[in-house]
């Protein structure tokens, strides 16, 4: 059964290809790769997230307090509406990542945040999780706001399965057709080449792990996806004559990593 609560601290790097293969190689003498990347080199996260209209969750975020909270519903490739999908409520207080989602159906997981009312209950829901989410759905009114994609490796530490390190590259988001299903394209949030590296640990990370980054010079830094996505989204939105937001569609061409 798929772990639906977590609870860690979560360091993130960001990187080059070049130091990613640098720093995959070296961990692979410590790590092992998660089931998801043992047939295929990348696999394909999508996120749908939801805020009100004014973006009060996200700019909340950004502004660092010690507690902020975000919706998502997030599902792996490209779902078909009765897919199984996860919706997640993320939160984090003091630097603990709290993680708590339930598997539904994507159309499920649809119109329970549009109504706020809870799904009918069957084998594979998490009862307490949607209890959280119904709570949070009535303190906000929400609505899809971003999609979010990217390509990611994942790994688990050998001896301890707490250590889990991702990479993710091409990420890619759009403010329209907000649908899951309706495909896997959007504008890059990161220049080419370009990787996010997330090192999630219930406690502190072990000592050679530690030894590595820095010997690789290897520092933390803060970097949000829908964060980094909404910023961009005010810098580059411009209005047409009618002040409706344009938007170009562009073409998305994964890079091939040779590791």
């Amino acid at each position: 059964m798929a772990i639906e609560v977590f609870n860690r601290y979560e360091n993130k790097y960001l990187m080059d290809t070049s130091a990613f293969k640098n720093l995959y190689n070296r961990l692979m003498a410590h790590m092992e790769l998660d089931a998801y990347n043992k047939d295929d080199q990348f696999y394909s996260i999508s996120n749908l997230y939801y805020d009100t209209e004014h973006h009060s969750l996200i700019r909340t975020s950004l502004s660092k307090p010690k507690y902020r909270e975000k919706l998502r519903v997030r599902a792996y490739g490209v779902p078909e509406e009765d897919a199984k999908v996860y919706l997640e409520l993320k939160k984090k207080v003091f630097g603990l990542v709290n993680k708590r989602r339930t598997s539904l159906k994507l159309s499920e997981a649809y119109e329970f945040v549009r109504t706020g009312q809870a799904p009918a209950y069957r084998e594979g829901m998490n009862r307490q999780v949607i209890k959280e989410i119904e709570y949070f759905l009535s303190r906000y009114e929400l609505q899809p706001m971003t999609y979010l994609a990217y390509d990611r490796i994942a790994m688990f530490c050998k001896g301890n399965r707490d250590l889990r390190i991702t990479f993710d590259t091409n990420i890619r988001s759009r403010r329209y057709d907000l649908r899951l299903e309706a495909g896997d394209y959007g504008e890059q949030l990161m220049a080419p080449g370009q990787w996010l590296m997330e090192v999630k640990a219930e406690k502190t990370i072990p000592v050679w792990l530690s030894q590595l980054l820095s010997e690789l010079h290897m520092y933390r830094t803060s970097f949000s996806k829908y964060g980094n996505e909404y910023k961009k989204s005010i810098r580059f939105a411009h209005a047409d004559t009618n002040g409706n937001q344009m938007i170009n569609e562009p073409s998305i061409e994964k890079e091939l990593i040779l590791i």
